[in-house]
């Protein structure tokens, strides 16, 4: 980990690599996720062998290779690309809260996932993802809403994620036991 900032109650798996990441409160991500130049919500689950905010080569200069930015591991007297990486690490993606990216799913950089949204094992995501919607395949398409409209605005209106330890707590059983709208109705979504 590089240049990361992690949340309350995170897990980072074995063999996973963050650089220049914020994993928010209760966030995971399972083994060997490779995770750069992003912001990652609260209670997001990130699958194992993940790509989020992966780094480009500079496709439009003369040569794809990094000789071109990482110069100084090629010459003694030359110097990195400094304005080369600034830019990299600008190209910011965004992953909601309550998400889920499946199994070797690819986020590129300057995307973002919506609170909610679930990204099938192996999609590569490549324009912004609304909430509460399941997406799947290369490139990623919508499959279908997770809830209805009307369902997912609630749930964006309760935020939940931001309640404290112990409101979660208490609403533990409620979570695992009852269906979206009667947890609705009783925690005044």
């Amino acid at each position: 980990m590089t240049n990361c900032r992690l949340g309350r109650f995170t897990e980072v798996g074995r063999g996973s690599r963050l650089l220049n990441t914020d994993l928010g409160d209760y966030s995971y991500c399972d083994r060997y996720a490779d995770i750069a130049n992003t912001s990652v919500g609260k209670f997001a689950n990130i699958a194992s062998f993940t790509r989020i905010g992966p780094t480009d080569h500079p496709m439009q200069r003369a040569s794809l290779h990094h000789f071109l930015y990482r110069s100084a591991d090629y010459w003694d007297e030359a110097q990195d690309d400094p304005a080369f990486f600034a830019l990299r690490t600008s190209r910011r993606a965004h992953v909601g809260h309550d998400t889920w990216i499946g199994h070797g799913a690819i986020v590129r950089p300057e995307v973002r996932v919506g609170h909610g949204a679930v990204v099938a094992a192996g999609a590569v995501v490549t324009k912004d993802v609304a909430p509460y919607t399941i997406v799947t395949g290369v490139p990623a398409a919508p499959l279908r809403r997770r809830f209805p409209e009307p369902v997912a605005e609630r749930l964006l209106a309760l935020a939940w994620w931001d309640w404290n330890h112990a409101r979660l707590r208490a609403a533990l059983e409620d979570f695992r036991a009852l269906e979206i709208e009667a947890f609705l109705e009783k925690h005044g979504g």
